[in-house]
């Protein structure tokens, strides 16, 4: 009797909602590969007397604990019928971190959507970079912030003048998403600029957006070769770079004293960086036939720099907007197209063929693990840039930003100024909706409210329960919703 009593007061198993994959991260390959060849990778980089620095070890390690209800999570219950689930806690993690990449570009780009970026014709502006010098941004964090700064006044000169404004008369402005990744994992730090299409009328109340007609061929050609020049120009003369007898001005010496040195020029030029076959090219799978080389339609080249400014959204395309903006915030592993091969090695499959018709590449364990490590930024640089009029202390930030917070906003009274709400994270209920359409705020069986009643960090306690459930019986507990952000993002 005493046991039927107990099981009547058993909360009824939880739902999950219709279209939700549960998050089992020690099932993908990627956390299966790290698990396996982290320690040795770890080894073979203290044998070569270049250990990973911290913040590189940070990242491998904290991934491990990604997910797994073993290292802390959240308890939900329905305030109803108190169906209760179990949500893992996440890394965090900048690098390579499928789930918390995820997580990050779902966040960045409603923030982008509903609070930066007016409703006004955006453009994007891309701007890739020569081998040498994403090496020299990839080990300078004070190089890339000088670089942004030249590319941003270029272009954003180019609009002004379009617009028929001086720098007094009007302002414009641009969010910068700098990516570190290319589709073969390589290390690629390029920059994805969501730009105005045009420039703001600063002396006027409100401030009066005036549009610009689309770059022409010839203009993108001029402002690539301006780019390239005055980076050359103001790189040199601060000794960071120096001009060689053909003025090709990006040849570059690596430092020897930085442990990730090796391991970000390998990545840059597509070469193995640890084991035997260390400095020769990455295998490649050509699997499609080669097509030949013809110029880009849009694209301007010059001197190993490319700018490319063909796609547009108009102020009422939000939707677009903030698929462009997942777009350019996306994490850089897709664990989708990551397989083994009957050999052992892994096979990473291209999200588009090469021209050379090359689909996949191929590397060891240990070298894929090298790969992960080169896209692991360095701590406080940061990946997201505001410029003009979306710049922090900007003049007409306010007036312009659907959120309306800073300055130009017409609130004069300083008290009110100070209690402006400010942008709150949004939590895994919420990413999961806005991004999937998955509702989870209500309760799949009874329709109560959800709610996060409990953070459960403590090694014991964690223990303790874990083990409670496994002998209840109540095994899809253990299946957690995802890996999901510590509770006071959540909360």
């Amino acid at each position: 009797m005493a046991s039927e009593r107990a099981a009547s007061r058993r909360a009824p198993p939880f739902i999950d909602p219709p279209g939700y994959a549960q998050h089992r991260p020690e099932q993908t390959l990627l956390y299966r590969l790290v698990e396996q060849h982290y320690s040795a990778f770890l080894a073979v980089r203290e044998a070569a007397g270049r250990p990973l620095p911290g913040y590189a070890q940070q990242e491998f390690e904290r991934y491990l604990k990604c997910g797994r209800l073993e290292h802390g999570f959240l308890r939900v219950r329905c305030e109803s019928c108190h169906a209760e689930k179990l949500v893992a806690f996440s890394c965090k993690g900048r690098g390579f971190c499928p789930s918390c990449g995820a997580r990050r570009m779902a966040e960045s780009a409603a923030l982008l959507a509903d609070e930066v970026l007016p409703p006004q014709p955006l453009r994007q502006w891309v701007l890739s970079l020569p081998f040498a010098l994403r090496f020299l941004l990839a080990t300078h964090p004070e190089a890339l912030t000088r670089v942004l700064g030249i590319v941003y006044r270029t272009i954003s000169s180019h609009l002004l003048r379009k617009a028929r404004l001086t720098r007094a008369q009007g302002a414009t402005g641009a969010v910068t998403l700098i990516q570190r990744f290319g589709s073969a994992l390589n290390l690629n730090i390029h920059f994805h600029m969501l730009f105005l299409d045009g420039a703001y009328l600063a002396l006027t109340r409100p401030p009066v957006f005036r549009c610009v007609a689309p770059p022409t061929e010839g203009e993108l050609q001029a402002l690539v070769q301006r780019i390239a020049e005055r980076i050359g120009r103001t790189l040199e003369r601060v000794g960071l770079l120096e001009r060689d007898v053909e003025q090709s001005y990006l040849a570059l010496e690596a430092e020897a004293g930085s442990p990730m040195a090796d391991l970000l020029g390998h990545s840059i030029t597509y070469r193995v960086a640890v084991g035997p076959r260390a400095g020769q090219k990455v295998f490649a799978l050509q699997t499609v036939p080669a097509q030949a080389d013809e110029a880009k339609q849009g694209v301007a080249q010059y001197a190993g720099f490319s700018l490319h400014a063909g796609t547009v959204v108009a102020g009422e395309q939000r939707e677009k907007l903030e698929r462009l903006a997942r777009y350019v915030t996306r994490p850089p592993v897709a664990v989708e197209r990551l397989t083994l091969t009957s050999q052992g090695q892994v096979r990473y499959r291209l999200k588009t063929a090469y021209r050379d018709g090359t689909t996949h590449v191929v590397f060891e364990p240990l070298d894929f693990l090298a790969r992960l490590a080169a896209l692991v930024p360095p701590p406080r640089v940061h990946l997201t840039r505001y410029h003009g009029v979306f710049a922090p202390h900007a003049a007409l930030r306010g007036a312009i930003t659907p959120a309306g917070r800073g300055q130009g906003s017409g609130n004069t009274d300083a008290a009110v100024e100070r209690v402006t709400p400010k942008h709150v994270a949004m939590s895994w209920m919420q990413r999961l909706k806005r991004v999937f359409a998955i509702e989870i705020e209500q309760c799949r069986r009874c329709g109560g409210r959800l709610e996060v009643i409990a953070s459960i960090e403590e090694p014991a306690l964690i223990e303790r329960i874990l083990a409670h459930v496994r002998q209840r019986g109540e095994e899809d507990l253990l299946l957690p919703l995802g890996a999901r952000g510590p509770p006071p993002s959540l909360l």
